[in-house]
Parts: structure tokens; sequence; C-alpha cells
């Protein structure tokens, strides 16, 4: 069973990585996983003992990090807390200026300086105590405090107050940045319904979208989001479908088509009659995973934690050593070497790191979400940005998957011909099939002995005569003469009793700019494009060509599919298709990228990636907002692990000041955030 908290009050990834590790370590617990991001707190547990982890969880939490809440989120207490920090920093800066100018002599210098330090710093004094006597000592409370305690004690009083209160401003605009980001994702989820306006016995009644059932009848008036799935019984209107889709040119709807969730109604009034249930719907599908997408870790997420949860304790103890074996070895003053110490304990903080680097996965999320774009996980967008290779299912992927039949030929009379197909296709889900029976204007036959035989076509007995209706592998496997028909499009041949009686020729559409689509994700370095189809190999080769594929591999059954991309993974493969017959190849591929995302739920379910408009010119953007995401990790890490180092090595020497200490941990923070919120802005 599975179990939902809120962290109200996590403002650090740290401390995130700290709780998600000791709930891990409640007996009974089989998962635990904190999403520093979106402040969600995962418990998976069997049902009989999840009341026993929870409460033992909330304890636990509470012993961790005491200034978070579980499940309670308190807005206007977060907005008052903001103000407060404003206040409390614009008065420790007035006073400090005023006692450099003033410098009061002793002991009231001390006693003003303690004043205003304890004014600027008694949070992080508090929680360091706190945490400490719960042995969580290595934090970035209990860093700062130390050092600044220890600048009081050897008389630096200016440069204590100094430090504390820039700590202070670097944490107050990180909690602003960190805030900034989550509020974007808010925003992408801001399709969540309120409301739902049911009909009953002639009235409408607002009720909440959990409660409607599939059969009931809502009301959507202009301007509302439309709550869950349906198909429209009464009237027609504009939607804006940006939301899901990322495009801002509204969509007409008409009685009769398909609704979904997420949409907002510009103007006319709808009736709709629901689906699915609002667990189920699309909106609740995007929801889960644009709010779950933070969760999945990509590689330099984890190596970070990794390195955070190691890197600090290293300092500390060397911080440890230079105070005391350099005076003990060289006779110097203790004096110098603990400022040196006390100088390595700030910069030693791993905030920049383990705040910045998930923030960009985040963004990039976010900015991908916004673009129409679903990425599920930050390991995906480290694999996308890798992509070498890009394959591609033909129909419903490059082409709009809606075919039309373009030509008839038969030796027996036309109108029975066709009636005879569209019988023989009439219980078929593929979009061949639909089109004969969407083409012919009259009655249907019953059938019997009907079988479907994959990559070939069907066999099927009508009226006491036997029918084949495939393509040419279906004739030679039943050794019937043919002629090739040397035409434009998927031909479908139809015997009677063994006898060829004749072929309809079904055309489908391009999606429009697929070659500008395939041009642009060469200019992105992607060195191969293939394409496979079960089509015959004179399409498939006609279409590869006009819209610039390097390698085009034809008449394939399923797994064949499967087969040929294998071939392809030397190098990182992404494969696109439409999500719902190419499940096997989604897998297999390194990441799988699915077309025809809106409202399907194979696609959701079985991709790595979702298109959500079914368009390719996604796939070049998807791309380019996962190399941006990567690159500005990359900066990330060697930036803040730079700097840090090159001022460790300066404050041993003697040469770094608590001042550049403070940069190298505040400063590079906040720095490394305002450069992972650049992954929001799509280019």
């Amino acid at each position: 069973m599975e179990r939902i908290y809120r962290l109200d009050g996590l403002d650090c990834a740290n401390c995130a990585a700290k709780i998600e590790r000791s709930v891990q370590q409640i007996n009974g617990v089989e998962k635990a996983q904190v999403d520093f991001m979106s402040t969600k707190l995962t418990i998976v547990a069997p049902e009989k003992d999840i009341e026993r982890i929870s409460e033992e969880a909330k304890k636990v939490i509470h012993k961790v990090e005491p200034e978070v809440e579980v499940n309670n989120i308190q807005t206007e207490k977060k907005e008052e807390n903001s103000k407060g920090k404003i206040i409390q920093i614009v008065v420790a800066l007035v006073a400090l200026g005023l006692l450099v100018i003033f410098s009061p002599a002793m002991p009231w210098k001390l006693i003003a300086y303690l004043i205003v330090y304890l004014w600027i710093g008694h949070d992080v004094l508090k929680t360091a105590i706190t945490n400490s006597f719960h042995g969580e000592i290595f934090d970035e409370n209990f860093l700062m405090a130390i050092a600044t305690i220890g600048a009081i004690v050897i008389g630096e009083y200016p440069e204590a107050v100094a430090v504390m209160l820039f700590y202070q401003v670097g944490e107050f605009f990180q909690d602003y940045a960190v805030e900034k980001s989550r509020k974007s994702i808010r925003s992408l989820v801001a399709i969540r319904p309120d409301y739902a306006n049911v009909i009953q016995d002639g009235h409408v009644k607002k009720v909440a979208p959990e409660t409607i059932k599939v059969g009931d009848q809502i009301l959507i008036k202009p301007g509302e989001k439309v709550p869950l799935d349906g198909i429209v019984r009464k009237g027609e209107s504009m939607l804006d479908t940006s939301a899901l889709t990322g495009e801002s040119v509204p969509r007409s709807i008409y009685p009769e088509e398909q609704i979904l969730s997420g949409f907002i109604n510009q103007s006319g009034q709808l009736t709709v009659e629901v689906t699915t249930t609002f667990g189920e719907s699309t909106v609740s599908k995007i929801l889960d995973l644009v709010e779950n997408a933070s969760s999945k870790k990509a590689p330099a997420e984890n190596f970070i934690t990794s390195f955070a949860r190691y890197y600090t304790p290293i300092v500390v103890g060397l911080a440890v050593l230079l105070a005391v074996v350099p005076p003990l070895v060289t006779g110097d003053p203790f004096y110098d070497w603990i400022y040196r110490a006390l100088t390595f304990l700030v910069i030693s903080c791993p905030c920049a790191l383990v705040i910045s680097v998930p923030l960009s996965f985040f963004g990039g999320i976010g900015g991908a979400s916004k673009a129409g774009v679903l990425i599920k996980g930050s390991n995906y967008i480290e694999t996308l940005a890798n992509v070498e290779t890009l394959v591609f299912d033909k129909t419903g992927t490059l082409t709009k998957g809606v075919f039309a039949v373009q030509k008839v030929e038969t030796t027996i009379d036309q109108k029975n011909f066709l009636r005879y197909v569209a019988s023989a296709e009439q219980s078929s889900s593929h979009p061949i099939a639909q089109s004969i029976v969407n083409y012919v204007d009259q009655p249907l036959l019953p059938v019997s002995q009907l079988e479907e035989i994959a990559g070939f076509g069907i066999s099927v007995e009508i009226k006491g005569h036997h029918f084949l209706v495939g393509n040419e592998k279906l004739l030679s496997k039943y050794d019937i003469p043919f002629s090739t028909i040397d035409e434009i499009g998927t031909i479908v041949y139809v015997t009677m009793d063994g006898t060829l009686i004749g072929h309809l020729v079904i055309a489908d559409e391009l999606k429009e700019n697929v070659a500008e689509t395939l041009k642009k994700v060469k200019e992105l370095g992607i060195k191969r494009t293939v394409m496979l189809t079960g089509d015959n190999h004179r399409i498939a080769d006609a279409i590869g060509k006009k819209i610039g594929i390097d390698q085009v591999y034809s008449e394939l059954l399923p797994e064949d599919k499967v087969l040929h991309l294998e071939e392809e993974l030397q190098q990182k493969t992404a494969f696109v298709g439409d999500g719902m017959n190419d499940a096997p190849v989604l897998a297999r591929s390194d990441i799988g990228i699915a077309m025809g995302g809106l409202g399907s739920d194979a696609a959701i379910e079985a991709a790595d990636v979702v298109i959500m408009d079914d368009q390719p010119a996604k796939i070049p953007v998807a791309i380019r907002i996962a190399r941006k995401t990567m690159k500005i990790v990359k900066q990330n890490i060697v930036f803040a692990i730079g700097i840090k180092i090159f001022v460790l090595i300066l404050g041993a020497l003697g040469f770094a000041t608590m001042y550049a200490a403070v940069f190298a941990d505040v400063g590079v923070t906040v720095i490394a955030v305002l450069n992972a919120m650049r992954c929001l802005k799509i280019n």
C-alpha cells in the first residue's frame, strides 16, 4: 500500500535525503522516497502496517528535521515568514552598519554585536542545537553556527555577524528561487478541475469531479475547465488545449466528438457524457506524471546525493586537522589556524550542488511540459540529451494514420465487392480496415470463421464463400497467383474461394512539416534516422525518400521491428511510435517517445516521453530542452565543485577570508540556483 505526505517547510535538499534514509530504516517499510522539488514523501508498506509506519515516520521526520511538518501545507504562514525574513535582514544590516561606523568601546561592543548576531542568527542556532541532539551534526546550520561562534571567540565580531547576515540573505534568495520553480510546476497542474456540473433530473448540481460516474452527463459552461473525459452530446465550442498540448491555437469541437479533461471551454455551452472516472481521466494521468517526474533520478542526481553524503564529513575532519596539527607541528599561534579552519567549515556546505542539480532537472521537466512534451523523469532527460539515432514507426507517427480508399478495381460487381470487403474488415481495429468500412455506405453481412493473421490480413467466411483480404504475403501464403500492383499506397488484395477478384488502393497522408522536422534533428547532431513499417517496400521507400530518412525497413511483422531496432542499439537510440501497437519496441529502445499521446492511455503508460499534440515537430524541441538541461547541470557541477575546491585551497593557505568562504557557500548556491532556473525557459 502507498501513502503520500506533503512535507511543509522542506527547504533543504540535503535534509530531504536525510529524511528519506531515516524513513527507509523503519521496520516494515518496503520503499520510502522524498521528492524535494514537489515536497512529497511516498511510503510503500504492507496495508496492515501502514498506519503504524506512518506514525513512526512522522516522529522520525520531526527528529531529523524539527522544522518540517508532515502533511500540513501552510502557504499563508510561509508568506508571513518571507516578510519576517526581509525585516530581520534589513534590521540586522542597518544595525551592523551603525556598529561599524560608531564602533563602541568594550564591553558594549561585544554586547551590541551579540544582540545583532542573535537577532539575525537565532533560528540557525536553534536548528543547529536541536539537530545536534538528534545526531544530525553535519548540516549547514551546524557548520554556520560553529564557524560564526568561533569567529566571536577569537574576537572577529563584525565578521561573525556579517557571515551570518550574508548566509541569511543567501538562504532567502535560495528559498525564493526554489519556491518560484515549484510554482512554475504548480501552474502546470492548475488544469486540475475544482468541480463538475452534473445534470440530474433536469437540474444542474455542482459536485466534486471524483464523485462523477461513467455515463453521467455534465454541463461545461464557457470559461470552465473540462473536468472529465467524455463525448460531446450537445453544443459546439472552441477549446483552449494549451495546458495539455502547448499549442495556443484554439480547437473547435462538435457533437459526438471526444473531449478531454484539462481543456478549457472558451465559447459555447457543452453537454458531455462522461466516459472515464476522474482517477482514470487524461488530466489525472498527466498530473500524476508531472508531479512525480522529478522522483525518477538521473545518474547525475544520484552522484550528487552520494557526493554530498561523504564530502561534508571529510571536509569537517580536514578543518579539525587544520586547526590542530599545523600549530602543534610548527609552533605557530592557534589563532590563525583556527580562523582558517572556521573558513573551511563555511565553505564545506554542499548546498549549491544538492539544490541546483535536482532543480535543473525539475526545470527541464517543467519547461518541456509547457511545450506539450511530458518527460517522465530526470533519468529520461539525460538519455534523451545523448540520443544519436532516431527510429520512427510510420503509421500514426510520420503519417496521420487516417487512411482513405483512393482506388477500387474488381472483376465482379463493385457494389458487392465493396460490401464483401467491408464485412470482412468490420471487426478489425486497424486503421486500413476502418477506412474501408467507413468508405462503404451499405449494410454489412454477417461473417464466420474469422481469423486475423498478424502482418498478413484476414481469412473469413461470408455467405458460404471463403474470402482472403490482405497483402501480397497473404496471397503467397495461400499460393494464389497475382500480379504486383504498381501504385503508391497500401494495396489490399481480395480473393474469393481461391481466386483473386480485385484490390483496393489505400493511401495515408504525411503529417505537416515532417521533412522539416527530420532536417532539424539532423542539425541537432542526430547521426542516423530509421523508419520501420509493415507497409510494402514501394510505399515505404517513396515516403522515406520524400522526407529524408536515412534507412527504411519495410514489410515488417511486429517482432521484426524489435530485431531491426536491436541492430541500431550500438548508439543511443530513441524509438518514436504511436504508443498503442509499438509497446515491445518502445520498451526495448533506450528511450521511447510516444506520438499521438493525447487521450491515448497506452501511449502514456508505455513511453518515457509523450508528445501531447501528436506532432513530430516537438521531437527536436524535446531534444533541445534535454540538452540545455544537461548543459546547465554540468555547468553547475563544475562551477560549484571548482569554486569550492579553489576557495578551500585559498582558505588552507590563509588567503581566503570568512567573506570569501560565504561566497563559496551561499554565493555559489544562489548563482547555481539562478542558472538552474534557466531550464524553465523554452528557446
